[in-house]
């Protein structure tokens, strides 16, 4: 009897169930079209109704999971997905969701874990495999990403997402043309994709197709008008365009929109930087690292920040701190630049840095094979000269001169311009230039391409590691014979770079052997165009009363150590002023901590005055009021020593231990004003208190000095340019002498 009563409930039981399963069976059906429409609460609560009587019924656990994703609700999804595979632990589908799931929480080694089994259940899956691939990608394997996602696309070649975000990975490699194809790919199959829109956008940015880009971005916009994300894109188009205004105002709307938006506030804050308000960069580059505190670029942002108020080391430390994240070329030149303004950084220091640069970067690079030519020693000679500041900038003024006396007939001039900048400078260049390109839009192997096409012989690099520098295409080789020289000829490190031109005093014998290039010495590391117009005047201090000091130089070479010594000056010369010149000094906040930095010296504050940006005559009319002028160290003028001579006012000098240390002491010294030149601090306060107290000295070599220039090998632009022509002929026949002697199969000239 106890055996029949058992097989009753049995029975009866597992007719409840069937009954239950049925009903559970109508009511999934209307909770999935309550999914379906977005009516999630519903959805949630038709599930539950199931659940109550069937617990591990897995169509109601599934889709409840399912609708607290969809709600955003990631945790509550968890959980109930997390439930949902002990239920059916052969369901790919649950465990790709589950994955996903992870993935919006930021586990991302969970999420690995759950769309491999997913991908062991079912192989040919490919949402599992294309989100698999998104993890990856976050985890920085985008090797392994790039190999899931084309899994994806073979068994769904359709899959649109999957080839976005292959795009997204090719980027991040570097991969640009294939990038760009993954997104062109995505359009195809779906034209109103805005990932696919923006990712093209992304990436003719990188390959600088700049109408590309905005056609594609305009188009996502268009279909999202609101998106925070495509505004702040749009920005990064209109930064590297060098539409500051619009960039700054699209960079604004994407932050009212999404205030923590990472790529808006790295260029809220590169846009602050470019317009010279260092205070709202830092506030941008504070955030950042707040959200982000692995953002190597938020950290080399707020290192341009502290190099602007002169904190040099600390900018240092903080591209350390960036290149142990991610050791990128950009941020290897930056500290090169920024090591040249640092007192401890010797030529010793100064090489090993640039050594990083190539044994990271330009070594890993395909050398190109260049073509025969013909080895004719006393040929023309075409002469490629490669330069982002084919424009009014500080190493334009040293170029210039030269371009404007080469001798065409003797010399092929071909300048290829790497800036989307242009002024009446460029018009200046392209008129000096046999043969103008525009490179700035061009990659590395299609500048290389023009370069070779061009036949050019000798190859010069005027950036060196400053901003808009093409060091990638000289690793590459594509001219027989390349020189650094010009804009920032401090030594490349490149091993495929064969020359620098400096001079005796900028690089001495005894630091030569540190650097990768063979040092070919001028009458100075550069000069300018002379400056006729500029009005004759007496030093002010015989109106004034009193001495007055000037700086006419980028503040952030202004050294601790160099307010330290002229605050000196100052207290020993009494009642003596200073004036210190710079486009940055129109920022308050940087004019009002290099004031404080004086009064903390104990210089009054009213004996320091700051004048900001001017039109260049009236920059130059400005140093009427100064009677001498004081270096800069570690880091030294250039062109602005140059102009202070000009203007007849000498400037006092010291020779430090790295080239941009002794850049100040080569031009002093290259007019014939040694004895203005110190070799260490108290030398160099000894000069200016010495000359301070020689008025009449001083009114003689105000008239003298534009006079002495003029006769000097330096000054005297025709004979420089000559000298610089001697010395790309030199190099000219020494590689023809050493192509004849250890090759065969090359074209000679006729009688060879």
């Amino acid at each position: 009897m106890q055996s029949s009563g058992a097989g009753a409930r049995a029975f009866q039981n597992a007719r409840l169930q069937k009954k239950l399963k049925k009903q559970a069976d109508a009511i999934i059906s209307t909770a999935n079209a309550a999914y379906g429409q977005g009516r999630y609460a519903e959805t949630e609560a038709l599930c539950r109704q199931i659940l109550n009587e069937l617990p591990e019924h897995f169509g109601a656990l599934h889709l409840l999971g399912l609708g607290a994703f969809a709600s955003r609700h990631f945790e509550a999804a968890k959980q109930a997905l997390k439930y949902v595979v002990t239920v059916d632990p052969r369901s790919a589908q649950a465990f790709s969701d589950l994955g996903a799931t992870h993935f919006a929480l930021g586990e991302y080694e969970d999420a690995r874990t759950s769309l491999e089994r997913a991908i062991a259940l079912k192989p040919s899956f490919p949402m599992a495999l294309a989100n698999l691939g998104n993890t990856l990608l976050h985890l920085n394997r985008v090797e392994q990403a790039i190999e899931l996602y084309d899994r994806a696309i073979g068994l769904k070649p359709d899959h649109a997402d999957a080839l976005c975000n292959r795009g997204l990975a090719e980027v991040a490699l570097r991969q640009l043309d294939r990038a760009k194809q993954s997104f062109e790919r995505a359009l195809l199959f779906q034209p109103r994709n805005v990932e696919a829109l923006v990712g093209k956008g992304l990436v003719n940015i990188e390959l600088k197709n700049f109408d590309e880009a905005k056609g594609a971005l305009e188009a996502a916009l268009a279909i999202r008008p609101g998106s925070a994300k495509i505004l702040a894109n749009r920005g990064r188009l209109n930064l590297e365009t060098s539409r500051l205004e619009q960039a700054a105002a699209d960079f604004d709307a994407a932050l009212a929109l999404a205030p923590k938006l990472e790529v808006a506030l790295q260029g809220k804050a590169q846009v602050a930087l470019a317009m010279g308000n260092t205070a709202q960069a830092i506030l941008a580059c504070t955030m950042l690292l707040e959200e982000y505190p692995r953002s190597a670029i938020a950290m080399a942002l707020l290192s341009a920040c502290f190099a602007n108020q002169g904190e040099i080391a600390s900018a240092i430390e903080l591209l350390d701190a960036a290149l142990a994240i991610v050791p990128d070329a950009s941020l290897i030149g930056r500290k090169i630049f920024f090591l040249d303004y640092l007192s401890e950084a010797d030529f010793a220091v100064q090489q090993a840095a640039r050594k990083q640069w190539w044994d990271a970067i330009g070594s890993k690079l395909p050398r190109r094979t260049l073509a025969p030519r013909q080895l004719d020693p006393d040929r023309r000679i075409a002469v490629g000269y490669v330069a982002a500041e084919f424009w009014h900038h500080s190493a334009a003024f040293a170029l210039l001169p030269v371009l404007r006396h080469h001798d065409h007939a003797r010399f092929e001039i071909v300048c290829y311009s790497c800036s989307p900048v242009r002024d009446e400078m460029t018009a200046a260049f392209r008129s000096s230039a046999d043969v103008w390109v525009d490179a700035w839009q061009m990659s590395d192997d299609e500048l290389a391409d023009r370069i070779q096409a061009d036949k050019v012989d000798i190859l010069i690099d005027v950036s060196g590691h400053t901003t808009g520098n093409r060091l990638h295409v000289f690793a590459r080789k594509p001219a027989p014979i390349q020189v650094s020289g010009f804009g920032h000829a401090t030594g490349t490190g490149l091993q495929t770079m064969d020359y620098v031109l400096a001079d005796p005093v900028f690089i001495p014998q005894s630091a030569r052997h540190l650097l990768a290039e063979k040092v070919y010495d001028l009458p100075c590391l550069i000069t300018i165009d002379p400056i006729l117009d500029l009005p004759a005047s007496e030093p002010p201090m015989l109106r004034n009363g009193h001495v007055t000091f000037g700086v006419f130089n980028r503040i952030y070479k202004i050294s601790d150590e160099a307010i330290g010594v002229w605050s000196k000056v100052m207290r020993e010369v009494t009642g003596s002023k200073i004036i210190i010149k710079h486009t940055l000094l129109d920022d308050p906040m940087l004019r009002d901590n290099l004031v404080a930095r004086f009064v903390a010296q104990g210089v009054a504050e009213e004996n320091v005055t700051c004048l900001g940006s001017s039109p260049r005559p009236e920059h130059l009319r400005a140093f009427a009021n100064v009677d001498i002028s004081l270096d800069t160290f570690p880091q030294n003028g250039g062109v602005s020593t140059w102009e202070s001579l000009y203007a007849g006012v000498p400037v006092v000098a010291k020779l430090g231990n790295g080239a941009s240390s002794r850049a100040g002491g080569s031009i002093v010294a290259a007019v014939g004003l040694d004895d203005w030149v110190a070799e260490d601090d108290e030398g160099y306060a000894a000069i200016a208190c010495k000359y301070a107290a020689q008025p009449a000295y001083l009114a003689r070599l105000r008239s003298d000095l534009p006079a002495r220039i003029a006769a000097s090998p330096a000054g005297n632009v025709e004979i420089y340019t000559r000298e610089v022509e001697a010395g790309y002929r030199q190099f000219w026949r020494d590689y023809c002498a050493a192509a004849v002697e250890g090759s065969e199969g090359l074209t000679l000239p006729v009688g060879a």
